[in-house]
C-alpha cells in the first residue's frame, strides 16, 4: 500500500479535534470533513446583522468549502481534478439546489463519484455544509 502520512495545513482552520486536514494512504489522499470555516474561525457565508439576525448562504459556503478542499490537496501536490470521491453533508436538503449549482462550476459528469446526505447538525450552528474528499495521486 505504500506509506501513510498526515498533514495539518498552514493557513487553514485548525481541526477542532485530534485529526489531520489530510491523510495519505499510499496513492490516495483523504481530506477530512472540511467546512467554510476560515483560519480566524470566522465562517464564509455566515453574517450576523446589526439586529442579531443570522444570514447563511449555501452557495458562498459551498464555494469556500470546495476551495478549502482544493488548498488542502495542493499542500500534497494534488488538485481538484485528482478527486475521485466526495461525500457531502448538508444540514438541510432545502440547500441541495444551491449546493449543486456551485458544485457544477467545479466538477462535471467526468468528476468524482458523489454522495450527499442530510445530517442533523454540524459542529457550529452557522455551518450548512461539510465535504469529505478522496483523491488519487500516486506517490512519486
Amino acid at each position: 500500500m505504500g506509506k501513510t502520512e498526515t498533514r495539518i495545513v498552514e493557513g487553514k482552520a485548525k481541526p477542532r479535534g485530534k485529526y489531520p486536514h489530510l491523510k495519505r494512504a499510499g496513492d490516495f489522499l483523504i481530506v477530512s470533513g472540511t467546512s467554510a470555516r476560515r483560519a480566524d474561525n470566522s465562517i464564509a457565508g455566515a453574517q450576523v446583522d446589526e439586529f442579531g439576525t443570522t444570514h447563511l448562504d449555501i452557495q458562498e459556503q459551498t464555494r469556500a468549502v470546495i476551495e478549502n478542499v482544493r488548498d488542502i490537496l495542493a499542500s500534497a501536490g494534488a488538485n481538484l481534478s485528482d478527486v475521485v470521491e466526495i461525500t457531502t453533508y448538508l444540514v438541510s436538503m432545502n440547500d441541495f439546489a444551491g449546493y449543486n449549482e456551485v458544485y457544477g462550476k467545479y466538477f462535471g459528469y467526468d468528476g468524482p463519484a458523489r454522495t450527499t446526505v442530510a445530517v442533523h447538525q454540524l459542529p457550529h450552528p452557522h455551518l450548512l455544509i461539510e465535504i469529505r474528499a478522496m483523491a488519487y495521486k500516486p506517490e512519486r
